[in-house]
């Protein structure tokens, strides 16, 4: 006689905040729902989109699947937050829309956190994927190396801060499972913005706990030309304007908290910078004379950062030179 000794699968909640992208979250849903590792709940929660995806919910016929529709748009990352808050399982793990997960994403990063309760997450490399769902196999590369997945060992990181913080190895968003209740969610102040992530991040890095690294790719992270990552490039001044403030936030709170000392130069110089992308973009949104202010700031600490010193001289140059210039450097 042989007797069954499995324990029973913790509740992982997924967490899916969504807003107008019925066709990439049908695919995301998808994901989730094929994962091997079954005891799920999957939280949907939609910013009230033009398009309500309650039908699409239903086509589903899971009940495991919660639907949360906000009756107005409440902003990014409060539709984040408000899904986390609802998340009763023992682990949650985020999903965006417009992402997908490889079947044994959770089947490969829940065990190692139920071996060893000193850890807060466990997290994967991921592939990269275009707007048709296709692995770019360069960029995935070059992402794993950019970020130093591809060197990372697998196993237990007891201090991460450099892994999580410098290198930003981690993707919270969609590549990390993490241990409910230790993360208060209330303490993600709004003016994170979109770089909720990194400030995930580095709630985890302070908690005293360790994380776990698998370098298997179990994600795909999709790049198109909607993405918060395009927009906040060249082609949206309003998104660069917001990510820049969320930068400027998340570096400042980094370089003063004592538990990240010895990288307080690090984040200084992250900060600056941040000065600096601010200032482009509200040149871009033509409020000059705001842009000029952050653009001085990065200067008198910097002394000669090119970037900077070419930024500034655009902005003092002639409205219709400077806009010229700036077409130039956007395209």
């Amino acid at each position: 006689m042989s007797i069954n000794t499995k324990l029973p699968e913790p509740l992982v909640s997924v967490i899916i905040p969504t807003y107008n992208r019925p066709d990439y979250l049908k695919q995301a849903i998808s994901s989730a729902i094929q994962q091997t590792y079954q005891n799920i709940e999957i939280i949907v929660s939609d910013n009230c989109s033009p398009e309500n995806p309650q039908s699409l919910i239903e086509s589903f016929q899971d009940s495991r699947i919660k639907f949360w529709r906000h009756k107005q748009n409440i902003g990014m990352l409060a539709n984040q937050l408000s899904a986390f808050k609802m998340a009763r399982g023992k682990y949650v793990a985020s999903l965006h829309d417009d992402d997908m997960w490889n079947e044994d994403f959770l089947a490969k990063l829940v065990p190692p956190l139920e071996a060893n309760s000193d850890l807060i997450l466990a997290f994967c490399d991921q592939y990269l994927i275009d707007s048709q769902g296709n692995i770019n196999h360069d960029y995935t590369a070059g992402n794993s190396k950019a970020f130093k997945r591809d060197i990372l060992k697998k196993g237990v990181h007891k201090s991460f801060n450099k892994i999580g913080l410098i290198d930003k190895t981690i993707g919270t968003a969609v590549a990390c499972v993490i241990r409910n209740h230790i993360i208060d969610w209330d303490n993600i102040p709004s003016e994170v913005g979109g770089m909720w992530d990194l400030y995930l991040t580095y709630l985890s890095c302070i908690s005293g706990y360790g994380v776990y690294y698998d370098p298997e790719k179990l994600t795909r992270y999709r790049i198109h030309e909607q993405s918060d990552t395009m927009l906040s490039g060249s082609r949206d001044a309003q998104a660069k304007i917001r990510k820049a403030k969320s930068e400027l936030f998340c570096y400042k709170q980094f370089m003063e908290d004592p538990h990240l000392a010895e990288f307080k130069s690090h984040f200084q110089q992250k900060w600056l910078e941040s000065h600096t992308t601010l200032g482009i973009g509200l040149m871009r949104n033509q409020e000059i004379a705001e842009a000029r202010s952050y653009l001085w700031q990065a200067l008198k600490a910097q002394k000669f950062n090119v970037r900077t010193m070419a930024s500034l001289t655009i902005s003092l140059s002639p409205p219709a030179l400077a806009n010229q210039l700036l077409k130039i450097a956007k395209s």
